[in-house]
């Protein structure tokens, strides 16, 4: 009898229920549940609606009962950095603000007062970026100290969405690393810190890593979903999952230190893995971070700003009645021979009001040619984040000593063969794009793991190669 595992991904734009299995040594998966997301103004503030999203959640396990496959374990991931606050009833203090707000404009040099960030950076090994969760917490000792002083338990979202299913707290390490308040070197929270900011320690308990069983589901889901399963940790940070799901080609080594990967969708995350945190000021300076991965790896990585910009500009067009598939934008940008080259990891594209604006905006700054066309656009932003990769990979190379032949893209964006090919001819290197749901098989490899489904994550890994479609793209390769 097949045994059904659930991985529940919830992203910045849409979620998904994907029940998986193993047969004949592959994962087969199977989708069953869709819906979408989206930060909505509350209050003054761009926050999550959680109460919509849990209600989600319990709907697509009810698939799951229709279709007579109850799983024998499920997980939840998300985004990473952002949480929630509960009072000593339990009870939500304020919302669940997301990290496209402003709150934090202003908090870094507030933070620097207390700790340099030389030093926060020496000690958590974590690249600043304005909207990480140590900057979000000084903008509610800031707004709302009330908040803090009344604050039993801190949870980021999945973490959460966990509690709210079995009434068990855990604190998931992937997720918390992306705090910035986990010290690199141990991989606990980093209490010295904590208490430098004049934050509650009481909010950060043990850490627990991807395979830990939370429990079974609480009797009102049970009974309102219909069926009862275990809760399981995936790597809860979505990354975190995707890295997991790097596949391992025929003749690769367990380790990834001899390739490069790019979680790719609405963020890229690009980078290796490491045994360990690489603190150094020259990894501080190229902006690199060492976020937590499965059984104590590091992610150390890179954010660029990723497939945000042209979902951007499609949706920006479509208001205007210009309704084009990413496809076609693909295409339409394959055709246009602009040289333009913007900074895709300028905080101006973190949430403008109109991407194509601030893209027309930085290459006139910047005497460079303005597209004007929605080809034009969207060839500046493809060869804008192939130009990136590059250089990424270059400061790759300088900092570890080592050199990486092979980028491996999954996720959603793996499925963007204009960008994939402009990445391996930019770069001169092969790349090989899939698996494209890559954040839930790795969700859901965790849970499999956690049981002994396969005995490490290098036979799992070989598993969603024989499993997936993996499409290599060679340099100076044409399309067909």
């Amino acid at each position: 009898m097949e045994r059904y595992y659930l991985a529940v991904d919830i992203g910045a734009s849409s979620g998904r229920h994907i029940l998986g299995t193993v047969r004949e040594g592959k994962l087969v998966l199977q989708e069953i549940y869709r819906f979408d997301n989206g930060m909505k103004r509350k209050d003054g503030h761009l926050c999550w609606d959680v109460e919509s999203l849990f209600s989600e959640i319990k709907e697509g396990m009810k698939q799951c009962r229709k279709l007579g496959k109850i799983p024998a374990a499920m997980g939840i991931d998300t985004w990473a950095v952002d949480f929630v606050l509960l009072d000593g009833e339990n009870r939500m203090l304020g919302n669940a603000v997301g990290y496209r707000d402003g709150r934090t404009k202003g908090m870094d040099e507030k933070l620097y007062e207390i700790i340099s960030l030389k030093d926060l950076y020496g000690r958590t090994g974590i690249q600043k970026q304005i909207f990480n969760t140590i900057y979000q917490l000084m903008a509610v000792r800031e707004e709302t100290p009330e908040y803090l002083e009344k604050g039993k338990s801190f949870l980021m979202i999945p973490d959460y969405f966990h509690y709210l299913l079995t009434g068990v707290k855990k604190q998931e390490y992937t997720n918390a690393t992306t705090t910035q308040l986990v010290n690199g070197e141990n991989g606990t929270w980093d209490y010295e810190l904590i208490r430098k900011l004049g934050l509650p320690e009481g909010l950060f308990g043990e850490l627990s890593m991807p395979g830990t069983p939370v429990g079974p589901l609480t009797k009102a889901v049970e009974e309102e979903v219909g069926f009862s399963c275990q809760v399981v940790l995936p790597a809860t940070h979505d990354t975190g999952s995707a890295v997991m799901a790097v596949p391992l080609v025929p003749d690769g080594e367990d380790s990834m230190r001899d390739f490069l990967y790019i979680s790719s969708g609405t963020w890229s995350l690009m980078g290796t893995e490491l045994p360990k945190a690489d603190c150094s000021m020259k990894s501080m300076e190229a902006n690199f971070t060492n976020e937590g991965g499965y059984d104590h790896r590091f992610r150390y990585l890179k954010n660029i700003m990723g497939l945000w910009m042209i979902q951007s500009v499609k949706k920006e067009l479509e208001e205007t009645g210009e309704v084009y598939s990413f496809a076609e934008l693909c295409r339409m940008a394959s055709e246009e021979g602009i040289p333009s080259i913007v900074d895709c990891n300028d905080p101006v594209f973190l949430a403008p009001e109109s991407m194509i604006r601030e893209v027309q905006e930085f290459c006139r700054r910047s005497g460079l040619e303005v597209p004007k066309t929605p080809g034009q656009i969207a060839a500046v932003i493809y060869n804008s984040l192939a130009d990136c990769y590059d250089r990424t990979v270059k400061e790759l190379e300088s900092i570890t000593g080592r050199v990486y032949p092979v980028i491996h893209v999954v996720g959603g964006g793996s499925n963007a063969e204009y960008l994939n090919q402009l990445t391996a001819d930019r770069t001169k290197r092969t790349v090989y794009a899939g698996p494209g749901e890559a954040t839930a098989i790795g969700n859901l490899l965790a849970q499999m793991l956690a049981v002994g489904e396969f005995e490490g994550l290098k036979q799992a890994r070989k598993a969603v190669y024989r499993s997936f479609s993996v499409k290599e793209y060679k340099p100076g390769n044409k399309l067909s």
